[in-house]
């Protein structure tokens, strides 16, 4: 029988296999882009730990792995910041990656009023731009990195409940 992905708040204790998938799952992106030194790659553990207390974090486990990562922060002017999805390689084309991004959506909604998402990703990760596509993120923006890498800034907007009438 096999298992299934549960998707939970990540706690100090995931800190490790965090950034261990963080590693593991950024590592065509740097190829993509020919960068090793981007901060996903970079980042140490003390940074994480850090970021654990800061941020909302969710984390995707089959059994007791990690397979997958997802943080995001709302802001005061109620724009939800979300970024670093990540999916184990051998977990990817599953559905998973647009569930951690429902949940981490919904996770900040429960923190306080939201009325758009942001999100970026770079301009030749296709597969994350199809992802964010899918679930109705669209994109306003481009910034140039470098001469090999332009971040996409995408945003979706979160419809303002209808009024009731008595």
């Amino acid at each position: 029988m096999g298992m299934s992905v549960i998707i939970s708040p990540a706690t100090q204790d995931d800190a490790e296999q965090i950034l261990k998938l963080q590693y593991l799952g950024y590592q065509d992106e740097a190829a993509l882009y020919g960068d090793w030194t981007i901060e996903p790659l970079t980042q140490t553990l003390e940074s994480l730990r850090a970021e654990l207390g800061e941020q909302e974090f969710l984390v995707a486990r089959l059994g007791d792995e990690v397979v997958g990562t997802v943080r995001g922060r709302l802001d005061a002017d109620g724009t939800a910041r979300i970024g670093r999805l990540v999916v184990h390689p051998r977990m990817q084309r599953h559905g998973l990656g647009g569930r951690l991004l429902d949940a981490v959506e919904q996770r900040l909604q429960a923190t306080g009023t939201v009325y758009a998402f942001e999100l970026f990703t770079g301009h030749r990760s296709l597969g994350n731009l199809r992802l964010y596509a899918r679930h109705g993120y669209r994109q306003t923006g481009v910034r140039e990195v470098s001469g090999r890498l332009s971040l996409v800034t995408l945003s979706k907007t979160v419809p303002a409940p209808l009024a009731v009438s008595a």
